[in-house]
């Protein structure tokens, strides 16, 4: 099917509002001052923050549901006004419990739902850019902290923590909802003007179409959802621990550190575009291939590194490699399982990457409780975990070789 609609017009429409959704990783500006208003421990605090990324498989395949049935631009509003509405109750919230309600599930809910809706159309849409496409929007999501970060600590200094929340609610509200009346759902079976699908031996007429239940009895996916959780794996001990390892390893004041923290959030971001458009050029898995070699030496940099120079080569290098992860996996879902149930294929394989959410921050935890808050040992294992997913591209590769193999067998 060939439908005029400015794709592009939706894209920065979907960009905008996962700038929105991406303050949740912004989390850690209000936590401090949570602390003194509920007079708890930042461990308290932070479970806000454990839930919200602990449920995202959940709202995702929710999402997805409401994608694949045509209702991308419902799941925005719907979401869109679940996560403003989870702002604004956090900021009325008066014990540490009900942060676990607004910003945990509420909040974490809406902005599942947002993000899954905002990645599924965009795949749909740009199936001639695809790496590109997905890698502008994630980029949004990943530069949400770069820009909601520097105004929140403004409210919250002039007005309080709580304040801040309620204003950053409305103001999500208006913004989400306001950017979906330039959101459009994708046409079924869209493509663009003067582009041709791709002729694959073997292929069916229609391409493959594989419902999550039939994905989840294929090998590919536990590769691919491996894959996901590798990637992500090293970007996710940082994300958590960026100002921490800066101030106890290389000697950086708390200020300077922030400062750090904004140029990994700056690599992340320009990860996501950088390589989404690599991977429409060379292919998604020589890509990871890539991703995972580069991984593995900022990895060993920031292990044996004892200047700041050392510090910020390795977490530039960092990010801009988990922003090409989150940037490629949506392609290869849609491209291994097809698009007729993309929305809920994706969210089922973001297990992958809540995964890295649970374990890489508390692998890097663990390991500096254990060495004088250390974290060169974290690394390290980092290191070794990123070259098995190096390895696992080859595995990957093959079963791409295999499947296409036997395809072009049966119809010869």
């Amino acid at each position: 099917m060939n439908m005029e609609l400015n794709r592009w017009r939706i894209l920065i429409a979907s960009t905008l509002i996962n700038i929105c959704v991406g303050a949740v990783y912004a989390f850690s500006i209000f936590a401090l001052p949570l602390t003194n208003v509920f007079n708890a421990t930042m461990p308290e605090i932070m479970m806000a923050f454990t839930i919200n990324a602990a449920i995202s498989p959940i709202p995702m395949i929710l999402g997805g549901k409401l994608v694949d049935k045509g209702g991308a631009k419902t799941a925005i509003i719907l979401g869109g006004s679940m996560f403003g509405i989870g702002f604004i109750l956090s900021g009325l919230a008066t014990a540490p419990w009900m942060l676990y309600i607004t910003y945990g599930l509420i909040a974490g809910i809406g902005q599942g739902v947002v993000y899954s809706a905002t990645i599924g159309n965009t795949v749909k849409l740009f199936p001639d850019k695809r790496g590109l496409g997905t890698g502008i929007v994630t980029a949004g999501y990943g530069g949400g902290t770069i820009v909601i970060a520097p105004i929140a600590n403004a409210l919250i200094t002039n007005n309080g923590v709580q304040s801040a929340l309620v204003t950053l609610g409305i103001v999500f509200l208006v913004v989400i909802l306001g950017a979906s009346f330039f959101f459009q759902a994708a046409p079924v079976g869209y493509a663009p003007k003067g582009w041709t699908p791709p002729v694959v031996a073997g292929a069916k007429k229609n391409g493959v179409n594989i419902p999550w239940n039939e994905m989840l009895k294929k090998p590919i996916f536990y590769v691919i959802a491996s894959l996901f959780l590798i990637g992500a794996l090293s970007g996710m001990m940082v994300t958590s621990n960026a100002s921490v390892i800066g101030q106890t390893m290389f000697g950086l004041s708390a200020a300077t550190a922030a400062l750090y923290v904004s140029l990994y959030s700056l690599s992340n971001c320009l990860g996501r575009v950088f390589w989404g458009a690599i991977s429409d050029k060379i292919g998604r898995t020589k890509c990871l291939m890539v991703i995972y070699i580069v991984i593995a030496a900022m990895m060993l940099t920031i292990a044996l590194s004892t200047s700041v120079l050392g510090f910020a080569v390795a977490i530039v290098g960092i990010g801009l490699c988990f922003g090409g992860t989150m940037g490629i996996f949506p392609s290869i879902v849609g491209e291994k399982f097809g698009m007729k149930y993309y929305g809920v294929n994706y969210g089922v394989t973001f297990i992958g990457y809540s995964g890295a959410a649970f374990f890489g921050p508390r692998i890097a935890n663990s390991v500096a409780a254990a060495n004088s808050g250390s974290f060169t040992n974290a690394f390290y294992i980092a290191l070794v975990i990123s070259l098995i997913g190096f390895a696992l591209t080859f595995v990957f590769k093959a079963m791409e070789n295999k499947k296409s193999t036997t395809t072009i067998s049966k119809i010869a």
